[in-house]
């Protein structure tokens, strides 16, 4: 036979490959009763025997070159549960108190000029910056201070009139 009329016979040809070729695993129930075999197409014959001849560590990493390549995953797709709410006391973490602030106005109010009186004390800025900020609420008119000062500046604004957010 020539070598080309031996081509064309292996191309239409199958192999027949046993299901488990790794001898040190222990066979399966129906491997036991009778050897299960698997038609392997002629198409794939080539690359069925490359694969058989590859180690574990081997097939791995051709896993996760091709994983790569193709843009795709061989591990399964496992949505997650969330938990109900109102879970009871289990596994509930206490909210953690926050523990510093920015106070904003977010209102003048009538009494503009008192408004800017309590800022300018507050601020420590001039009268030109106090009565932009007021003018241009709402505004941040100070960052991160502690809750007790917090709450000092909103009561002393508020009694000016005007009306501050904490956040």
């Amino acid at each position: 036979m020539t070598e080309e009329q031996n081509k064309a016979e292996n191309s239409s040809e199958e192999k027949v490959v046993p299901a488990s070729t790794d001898k040190k695993a222990t066979p399966s129930p129906k491997a036991m009763v009778g050897e299960e075999k698997k038609v392997v197409p002629a198409k794939f014959k080539k690359l069925v025997e490359e694969v058989e001849k590859m180690s574990v560590l081997d097939l791995s990493e051709l896993v996760k070159i091709l994983e790569d390549h193709f843009g795709v995953s061989s591990a399964p797709v496992m949505t997650a549960v969330a938990p109900a709410a109102g879970g009871g006391a289990e596994g509930a973490k206490p909210a953690e108190e926050k523990s510093s602030f920015n106070v904003e106005l977010t209102e003048s109010g009538a009494n503009k000029i008192s408004v800017i009186k309590v800022i300018r004390q507050i601020t420590q800025q001039g009268l030109k910056e106090c009565k932009d900020l007021v003018d241009g609420a709402p505004k941040v008119i100070k960052e991160g201070v502690s809750k007790e000062e917090a709450e000092d500046m909103k009561k002393k604004l508020e009694e000016a009139g005007g009306k501050v957010t904490l956040k």
